[in-house]
């Protein structure tokens, strides 16, 4: 007589196959929506918040919230991060966020991006500059690609779970990110060194947020860097960072009082 282990197979299945559904549809919104907030003084800078590949508007919610009290209106975008490749997300992405702020009437116009987010809004300056464009801090940016894409890219069903963009985030030369060149505009990058993925983190050089390495979330131009103990996905949470992402917005600099950790020597 066959004994009970459990759930049944067909359980197991269904459960399964929710999870799964439930994850695509994260990352497969068809419409992409936003969320403004509107500082209480009057304000004539607009910021735009662009998050990673599989995550949403939600993700940046906090950091949209502290911005806002900080005095800036802000537009937290959401967009289809699997819907294709870099070329047909960065405007629908970037040109949302412009389009919101542009109709509150903002003069300069900033951006707050994640991961992917700061490679869509290199990617759109290049190709259509922005004439209002402020300052931008990217955090965890793969600005120089990242080796988990060069080692996972060909796996099966790596660009279901990733999308085309995500596969074009490698480290060669026929890469986006090899592609764009050093930025022209004032950048902060905000680096992390925590993991929460040991598997991904031993495709990548020590140290590295579990997703990208620290040494390639660089960028020729940018204006400042920052590393703090945080890991790719918790990044746009942090305190430090939050609170260094206003500064810079502010004045073009992070604070030096959360600078000279034990990384900060090697970069």
């Amino acid at each position: 007589m066959r004994q009970n282990l459990g759930m049944p197979i067909r359980k197991i299945t269904q459960l399964a196959t929710a999870v799964v559904a439930t994850t695509l549809a994260a990352g497969c919104v068809t419409t992409p929506r936003t969320e403004t907030l509107v500082a209480e003084a009057r304000s004539e800078d607009c910021v735009v918040l662009i998050h990673g590949v599989n995550r949403s508007w939600r993700a940046m919610r906090p950091m949209a919230r502290a911005l806002q009290i900080g005095g800036y209106n802000t537009v937290n975008v959401d967009y289809p991060s699997r819907a294709g490749t870099v070329d047909k997300i960065a405007p629908m992405a970037v040109g949302n966020g412009l389009a919101q702020c542009r109709a509150i009437g903002a003069e300069t116009i900033h951006f707050v991006t994640h991961s992917i987010g700061g490679i869509l809004v290199r990617y759109e300056q290049q190709r259509a500059p922005i004439p209002e464009l402020g300052r931008v801090v990217m955090l965890a940016p793969p600005n120089q690609g990242s080796e988990v894409v060069d080692k996972t890219r060909f796996l099966p069903g790596a660009g279901l779970v990733g999308g085309q963009a995500l596969l074009q985030l490698g480290t060669t030369d026929d890469d986006v990110p090899a592609q764009l060149g050093a930025v022209d505009f004032e950048v902060g990058v905000i680096a992390g060194t925590g993991t929460m993925n040991p598997w991904m983190s031993a495709m990548l050089p020590d140290p590295d947020d579990g997703k990208v390495s620290v040494v390639r979330t660089r960028v020729d131009g940018m204006a400042d860097f920052l590393i703090v103990e945080d890991n790719h996905h918790y990044i746009v949470e942090d305190e430090i960072v939050i609170r260094n992402t206003i500064r810079f917005l502010n004045t073009g600099a992070f604070s030096t009082e959360d600078k000279g950790g034990r990384y900060e020597a090697l970069y």
